[in-house]
Order: C-alpha cells, then sequence, then structure tokens
C-alpha cells in the first residue's frame, strides 16, 4: 500500500471554476471584457452572474456560457472558437474536470478604443 489510496478528495468550489473561466476568456486576444449576465430566474440558481459567466455543473462535467464584449476589427467567429477552446483547456488541466458545453454570448463591441 503506498499510502495514496487513502488521501481524501478533493472539491473545487464553483467560483474557482468561474474564476478560470473568466482568467482564461480575458487572455484570448480580441477579448475586450466580460459583460454583465443577462436578468431571469438562473441568476438565483448560478454562480458567476457578475463575473460574465455562468457555470453548471453536473455529475463532474462543466458547462459554462461567457458573455462577452469584444474588441472592434476582430473575426468574432475565431474570437469565440478560441475562448471556447482556451476554456476548456484552462478547466480540464487545472481542475480535471469534463467540459459539456461552453457558449459564447457577444454582448457587444468595444468601439471606445478608436474614440479614445
Amino acid at each position: 500500500m503506498t499510502g495514496y489510496e487513502h488521501q481524501g478528495k478533493t472539491t473545487v468550489s464553483p467560483d474557482v471554476l468561474v474564476t478560470i473561466a473568466r482568467l482564461s476568456a480575458l487572455s484570448v486576444p480580441g477579448v475586450s471584457h466580460m459583460a454583465a449576465v443577462s436578468g431571469g430566474v438562473n441568476q438565483l440558481f448560478r454562480r458567476g452572474i457578475h463575473d460574465g459567466v455562468q457555470i453548471a455543473v453536473k455529475e463532474n462535467t462543466v458547462s459554462a456560457d461567457l458573455y462577452l464584449v469584444l474588441k472592434q476589427d476582430v473575426n468574432i467567429r475565431e474570437v469565440s472558437r478560441n475562448v471556447q477552446l482556451q476554456v476548456a483547456r484552462a478547466i480540464q488541466e487545472m481542475v480535471g474536470m469534463d467540459i459539456g458545453q461552453i457558449d459564447i454570448h457577444v454582448e457587444s463591441i468595444d468601439y471606445e478604443e478608436e474614440e479614445a
């Protein structure tokens, strides 16, 4: 017996998953910032509503909705796909959980850079 069989278990807070998803999304070129999550009943049952991320965990599988504001002059499809890949990779590598789906909601385009 190596002793590893009785180490116990690790529990990851949904808030940790929200943070991983948010920081991963913000690291993708073309993402300006996170948008506020739309209202509704889901706000009562999901974490991260103020971070632009909604996370749901069911049977060790993570699903996420990310609400983004993109920078101007980017390919929305490409940036969205890159966000999905980056968030999925980060969650899988950091916490070892399976990924169900990652839905991207582009809420706006940030044109303030041009005006500044």
